[in-house]
């Protein structure tokens, strides 16, 4: 019997109750469960009923993705970034307060934080990474949770992209990006580094877990000649290297490994194959999983937490055909108490079983692959989605799938394959996707459709592709280079330009940049220009025909929005149609439920139409709303003409500065929040030179920012920007930096202010360490004041409005949005 079309709110609102964690004394479970339609964490005594608990954070806008526990359970620590720009910062909660308030540890604007360590032995400590000083590399900083105090461990000058501390606490290592993309392990002594250990660009070293004899290392290493990624343990002295393990079936890498929190013994080994394998060294592990696998028969049982002393744990059983049931266990006791099923109300009668298949590509290397099939219909020339997955080097596992259960309810075959480039295979089929990006990675989608054309499951005349990032810049390749395959796509923040997108990635990737230019193309070779080129679908645009559906968000940092605006535009400008979805308050995916059921709205209808697939009409209000917010006209795509900042000069001023003082009232806006603040101006003539101070005071914010400009050019000479604690003084020297930084409102009324002048000036961008070039145009408003216009010339996020008194060349008012803070606005007035 065909299965009931299941409402899509079932697979992606918002999950009653999930990712719940058990604290390390056993007293309290917290869990994540929206508040006022909002994913926040809540936490409940262990023996109180779910619906007891507390929320212990608020947040309004964005989903909380994840949270842990201290070591002593006295907080719960999460990350939180605004608006999917991935700059994270670090919050900590007091979850026994009577009213818990997260405070914000980091307290940076603009900044990623890498989280290293939070070391047992020492439990109000964490060790975290900020790159404010250098956006490419993180400082070393410790943080006392209790007090928020900083301290600066390690400035980091060396390239390192890792820190490692061993079980007591101490940094004994870190993981450093050579200059050629080589991974170096070093030793870290008192006053300098002692590379112990290295491998090559295409190989893998990575940190597991230090040995309980504090002398060596557990590693992850597929140096030298071998295939597979095995278990090795490494001399933290010499970085001598003894083998553990690699998979005894000789199929898959290592896929991980599970130690004991008291003893730090290793217990157990894990490979992910067509479905996991355990390994287990420790007798009492191996019989209580088994106890959990004879009580819960069919499903794979993971152990998500416990406490301290780990007699006491928190699992998660799940199949391909269930997304997770919580259970309690007591070792002592064996009583195993249910807790809770994720997405409670999704029938599982009505999910469809994932297939294990292989075939060969065109080359004839093997793919594995799965493969889900509607409930209740004959595998006979169905409509059928290819889902190719993002990274690429990730890869698909077994188990349950939102979107191939979703697709299949709606009576698709789904295809998900594992092409050359994804890992866990071995280094021979990872390096076998090297300078095949839309070439034999296209391929083994490609002929995957091929294989259920032969087997009769797929009707080749009703074959989509569906994906995001990577698995969306496939979907641009398969309806550019294989146009006859598909009948239609949907791209989410996929990359239409290899081009732009290495030369946009965020600059805290450069620990990567070697290796994606070795596997991809390196754009600063000639043939590597060519070769980027002819595998961005942008440059192959005319040969589309296939119905496409892009999708983007708006503050990613990874794949620009210019990269999917180009493609609406290439296709756009020949007459072809194509629907695209842009959603102001997200990054790299969807993380807001509504925008995920906005968008698959959109989309399920979008492939029913080319495909015939069903799908279910309208959706919730508040659904039905967000998409007709996030659905844009293509005829209203402008993308801004990149310009290149190095053939950017300054511009001509027209007239002087003004010494003075000047105050504005401002306001920051970000998800229905405002911040209210006063910012000052000061411009004092320093003889030569022009000082320039612009001081920002709110509850939330301080900062003062200084300038020393140039007479009689105004060129930024110096500059330094102090928030709370942190100062940065960026290297501009010789940048012919304009119109940047404190002051820069005033320096662009001193440009000739006439309607129609335009100019392109060079600024410098913070976060990016590098010359930002901004395009300016003026007119005339109805006032009488001049209206600046200014956004970036490189196809990057922001702009600024500016209204200036057109007889004192004095700034009015300022509109800016702030990329930097995710897309918030800043409005600031003149207060005379």
């Amino acid at each position: 019997m065909t299965a009931p079309l299941l409402d899509r709110e079932l697979f992606f609102g918002d999950p009653e109750i999930v990712g719940a964690d058990l604290s390390p004394d056993g007293r309290y479970i917290a869990f994540l469960k929206p508040l006022d339609g909002v994913r926040n964490v809540w936490v409940k005594r262990t023996s109180e009923p779910f619906d007891s608990a507390r929320p212990i954070t608020r947040d309004t806008k964005r989903p909380i993705p994840g949270f842990f526990w201290t070591r002593d359970a006295k907080y719960v620590l999460f990350v939180q970034d605004q608006a999917g720009d991935e700059n994270y910062n670090v919050f900590a909660v007091d979850p026994s307060a009577p009213e818990p308030v997260a405070r914000n540890l980091t307290d940076m604007q603009g900044v990623r934080v890498f989280l290293y360590a939070v070391p047992k032995r020492h439990p109000d400590i964490l060790y975290a990474g900020l790159n404010d000083r250098d956006k490419a590399w993180h400082d070393l900083y410790r943080f006392r949770i209790s007090t928020g105090e900083r301290t600066l461990m390690r400035q980091n000058t060396g390239r390192v992209s890792s820190w490692i501390f061993d079980n007591d606490g101490e940094l004994r290592l870190a993981v450093r990006s050579a200059e050629n993309g080589d991974t170096e392990i070093l030793r870290v002594d008192a006053d300098a580094f002692t590379k112990i250990y290295s491998c090559n660009v295409f190989e893998e070293c990575s940190f597991v877990h230090f040995h309980k004899d504090g002398r060596r290392a557990y590693f992850t290493t597929n140096r030298g000649e071998g295939d597979l990624t095995r278990l090795v343990l490494l001399d933290a002295q010499t970085g001598a290297e003894e083998f553990v393990e690699s998979d005894p079936e000789g199929r898959v890498d290592i896929g991980g490994a599970v130690f004991s929190e008291p003893t730090d013994e290793l217990l157990g080994t894990v490979y992910d194959d067509d479905k996991p394998r355990r390994y287990w060294k420790d007798a009492g592990m191996e019989a209580d999983y088994a106890f959990l696998r004879s009580k819960l028969p069919g499903r794979e049982i993971s152990r998500k937490s416990h406490t301290s002393d780990e007699r006491v744990w928190l699992v998660s059983a799940w199949s391909d055909v269930e997304p997770g049931e919580s259970w309690l266990f007591d070792r002592d006791t064996k009583e195993l108490t249910f807790q809770y099923r994720v997405r409670e109300r999704l029938p599982r009668e009505a999910l469809a079983a994932m297939e294990v298949v292989r075939y060969k590509s065109s080359d004839g290397l093997e793919i594995p692959a799965y493969l889900t099939l509607p409930v209740g219909l004959d595998p006979v020339k169905l409509p059928t989605v290819i889902v190719p997955h993002g990274g690429p080097w990730v890869r698909d596992e077994w188990g349950y799938d939102t979107i191939a259960q979703f697709l299949a309810n709606r009576g698709y075959a789904v295809l998900q394959a594992n092409y050359r480039g994804s890992t866990g295979f071995g280094k021979f089929f990872l390096d076998a996707s090297n300078g095949e990006w839309g070439r034999k990675m296209q391929d083994d989608l490609t002929w995957g459709v091929k294989h259920l054309v032969e087997r009769g499951i797929a009707d080749p005349a009703r074959v989509g592709i569906f994906g995001g990032s990577y698995g969306g810049y496939a979907v641009l390749a398969g309806v550019a280079f294989t146009p006859d395959v598909y009948a239609a796509g949907v791209s989410i923040v996929g990359p239409s330009n290899l081009l732009t997108l290495l030369e946009s990635i965020p600059a805290y990737w450069e620990a990567g940049r070697i290796m994606m230019y070795r596997r991809m193309a390196d754009p600063r070779a000639p043939e590597g220009r060519t070769l980027l080129e002819q595998e961005s679908p942008l440059f192959s645009a005319e040969r589309i025909r296939t119905p496409l559906m892009v999708v983007q968000g708006a503050n990613d940092p990874r794949v620009n929005r210019a990269e999917s605006e180009q493609i609406v535009i290439a296709l756009r400008d020949r007459g072809f149609p194509v629907e695209y979805v842009l959603a102001d308050d997200e990054g790299h995916g969807f993380a807001r439920p509504v925008n995920n059921m906005a968008l698959m709205m959109a989309a399920e209808k979008f492939l029913a139409k080319h495909l015939g697939g069903r799908f279910q009409e309208g959706g919730t209000p508040e659904a039905e709303a967000r998409l007709a917010e996030l659905v844009v006209d293509p005829a209203t795509v402008v993308l801004t003409p990149k310009v290149d900042a190095a053939s950017v000069g300054v511009p001509q001023v027209a007239a002087a500065l003004t010494a003075g003082t000047w105050r504005y009232k401002a306001t920051i806006a970000l998800g229905g929040q405002e911040i209210g603040l006063t910012l000052t101006v000061e411009i004092r003539d320093g003889g030569d030179v022009w000082e320039v101070t612009e001081s920002i005071d709110s509850p939330m914010v301080q900062s003062v920012d200084r300038a020393t400009l140039a007479k009689p050019g105004l060129v930024v000479l110096k500059r330094s920007l102090k928030q709370g604690d942190e100062v940065s003084e960026p290297e501009l020297a010789g940048q012919n930096v304009f119109g940047d930084g404190p002051g820069s409102w005033f320096v662009l009324g001193c440009l000739p202010l006439a309607a129609g002048y335009t100019t392109v000036y060079r600024t410098w961008d913070l976060q990016q360490q590098r010359v930002k070039p901004m395009q300016l145009g003026i007119s005339r408003d109805e006032s009488g004041s001049f209206k600046v216009e200014v956004r970036p010339a490189d196809g990057s996020a922001g702009q600024m409005t500016l209204w200036i008194d057109a007889a004192r060349r004095l700034p009015l008012k300022v509109l800016s949005v702030l990329a930097e803070l995710g897309g918030a606005t800043m409005t600031a007035e003149l207060a005379e």
